[in-house]
């Protein structure tokens, strides 16, 4: 399943690259994660839960940066599972930056995403639209930090 969209966040690029490579503020900002730590510079493991329906999981997932320029392009892979192996998923992830007209910066993204197990039976159209809508949380909530730490909050 392919996701792609872009935002627009109210601050320069150098600003939003630091945010974007900080795994605090990303695990903050995303959606259901409940942990995150950096191992390396390159990778981080988190806990997320996800709810679908009426089905609640919680992944074990490791973000590993396996190609960036900065402050630019970062390219990261994202792996995880549910307890007792139920579901598993990958998601390749391409995330770009660059200028906006306004000074702020377009952050644009694409991930293609695969879920196998009994998550995976819930339709793609289902699937499709609940990514969506965590990534469009997602921008809401990064726009929002980075916006606080530029006023000094």
């Amino acid at each position: 399943m392919k996701i792609a969209d872009s935002f627009v966040v109210a601050a320069p690029v150098e600003r939003t690259w630091r945010a974007i490579r900080d795994p605090q503020v990303v695990g903050a900002c995303l959606p259901g994660c409940e942990e995150i730590e950096a191992v390396s510079p390159t990778l981080y493991r988190a806990r997320i839960g996800v709810k679908l329906g009426p089905i609640a999981a919680e992944f074990a997932a490791e973000v590993e940066v396996v190609e960036e320029e900065p402050p630019v392009r970062v390219v990261t892979v994202t792996r995880g599972e549910e307890g007792g192996r139920a579901s598993n998923l990958r998601s390749d992830n391409i995330l770009t930056l660059a200028p906006a007209d306004d000074g702020g910066t377009r952050v644009s993204y694409e991930a293609d995403m695969t879920v196998t197990g009994r998550l995976a039976k819930f339709g793609f159209g289902v699937m499709k639209k609940k990514a969506q809508s965590l990534a469009s949380e997602f921008a809401g909530n990064l726009e929002a930090r980075v916006n606080e730490a530029a006023s000094g909050g």
